[in-house]
C-alpha cells in the first residue's frame, strides 16, 4: 500500500487557534442537551474491544457517555502504555489477527505504519468537515481526537524564574532537577524524541546537553507530573493537560510553552481491518469526534479537535502556541533510531 503522508503547517494551526480563541469553556457533558449529541441510529447488540493508552478514569467516562447513545454496544477496554500496546499488537498480528477492534493511542506516525501494513480499515467519521483537518488522515485510516502538546512544567514553590525554552533546560542550574517520561513506554515521548532530533534548533547536541543534567526518567507522563507537583523533581517535560488537572486540584504547578515550539500528538483513533463489528466500531469513532465526545474531551482538560466545544479552563489559545510540525514520513523513519539514542544518553 502506498500512503500519502499529510503534514500540518503552523499556518493552519493559527487558523484553528483563531477559531478556538473565540470559544468559551464548554458546559459539563452531563448538562449538554440532546441536540448536542451525535444523531445516530441505535445499534443492535455488539461487543467491541478498544486498545488505548487513555487514563483509566478518562476512558471509563468516554465509554459511559458513548453507551448513553449506544446502550446495546458493550465496550471492552484494554488499557496500557503505548509501548505495551504496540508490543501486544505486534505479537497478535504474528500469530493471527489483532484482537482489538479499535486503537485509541499514540501518534500519527504509528497509525501511518499500521495503515501501510494494511492493518487499518478506511473510515471517514461523520461530521468530519467540523474537525481540524490537520488531524484527519486524508485517506481515512485514522483521525486525531485531541491536541496534546508536550511542555515544560515547574513547581511554583521551588522555581522562581521558570525556563521558557528547551535550551534553558540544558543550563547547569537544572542539573538533577528534571524529570521526563520514558519513550519505551509513552508514545508521546517516543514521538517527541524524534521531533527533537529533527528540529534544527535542538537536535542530537541538545539531547546530549540535556542528558548531562541527568534527568530522572519516569515510566510515563503521569508520574512526571506528580513528581513536579510534589517538588521531588521541580521541573518536568510532560503533556500539558496533566498540569491543568493538577493546578485545578490546588497543586503548586504551572506550565511553560517553550519558545522553540512544542511537539504534539493527536491521540488518533483507527479501526483494525480485522474487526467483526464494523458498524459498532464506526459509531465509537463517530462519538469520539462528535460535539458530545469533544465536549467531554474538553471536560477532561484536553484541547479539542473541533472549534464548537470551547477549550479547557486555563488553556492558552492555539495561536499563542508555537507548534512544531515535522514531516510525518521523517518522524516515522527516524523514531526508532531517536528512541535508541535517547536510551543510550539517558538510561
Amino acid at each position: 500500500m502506498t500512503r500519502k503522508h499529510y503534514v500540518a503547517t503552523a499556518a493552519t494551526f493559527v487558523v484553528l487557534g483563531l477559531a478556538l480563541t473565540g470559544c468559551t469553556a464548554a458546559e459539563p457533558a452531563a448538562t449538554a442537551d440532546a441536540d448536542s449529541a451525535t444523531t445516530s441510529t441505535e445499534l443492535d447488540a455488539a461487543t467491541i474491544t478498544v486498545y488505548t493508552s487513555e487514563p483509566q478514569e478518562k476512558i471509563d467516562a468516554i465509554v459511559a457517555a458513548y453507551n448513553e447513545e449506544q446502550p446495546n454496544v458493550t465496550v471492552e477496554v484494554f488499557r496500557a502504555g503505548t509501548g505495551d500496546l504496540t508490543a501486544r499488537i505486534e505479537a497478535e498480528r504474528t500469530t493471527g489477527d489483532v484482537q482489538a477492534d479499535i486503537l485509541l493511542a499514540a501518534d500519527a506516525p504509528t497509525f501511518e505504519g499500521y495503515a501501510a501494513d494494511d492493518l487499518l480499515l478506511a473510515y471517514t467519521p461523520a461530521d468530519v468537515e467540523s474537525l481540524n483537518q490537520d488531524v484527519v488522515d486524508p485517506e481515512g485510516f485514522y483521525t486525531g481526537t485531541r491536541i496534546i502538546p508536550t511542555v515544560i512544567a515547574y513547581n511554583t514553590t521551588a522555581i522562581d524564574t521558570p525556563p521558557t525554552s528547551w535550551q534553558d533546560l540544558t543550563d547547569s542550574e537544572y542539573a538533577g532537577k528534571i524529570t521526563m517520561p520514558n519513550p519505551d513506554v509513552s508514545g508521546a515521548a517516543a514521538f517527541n524524541a524524534a521531533v527533537w532530533m529533527n528540529t534544527d534548533e535542538l537536535g542530537e547536541e541538545w539531547l546530549e546537553d540535556l542528558a548531562a543534567n541527568e534527568p530522572v526518567i519516569a515510566d510515563s507522563n503521569g508520574p512526571v507530573s506528580q513528581a513536579v507537583a510534589a517538588g521531588t523533581q521541580p521541573v518536568g517535560i510532560v503533556v500539558d493537560y496533566l498540569v491543568r488537572e493538577l493546578q485545578a486540584a490546588g497543586s503548586p504547578i504551572d506550565v511553560s510553552y517553550p519558545s522553540e515550539g512544542v511537539p504534539y500528538v493527536s491521540q488518533p483513533v483507527g479501526i483494525f481491518a480485522s474487526t467483526d463489528e464494523e458498524a459498532a466500531s464506526e459509531s465509537f469513532v463517530d462519538f469520539l469526534v462528535s460535539e458530545a465526545g469533544q465536549t467531554l474531551a474538553v471536560e477532561q482538560s484536553y484541547l479539542p479537535v473541533r472549534n464548537d466545544v470551547g477549550t479547557p479552563d486555563g488553556a492558552p489559545a492555539m495561536d499563542d502556541i508555537t507548534i512544531l510540525t515535522p514531516d510525518l514520513d521523517l518522524i516515522a523513519e527516524t523514531k526508532a533510531a531517536a528512541v535508541a539514542r535517547f536510551n543510550e544518553l539517558f538510561q
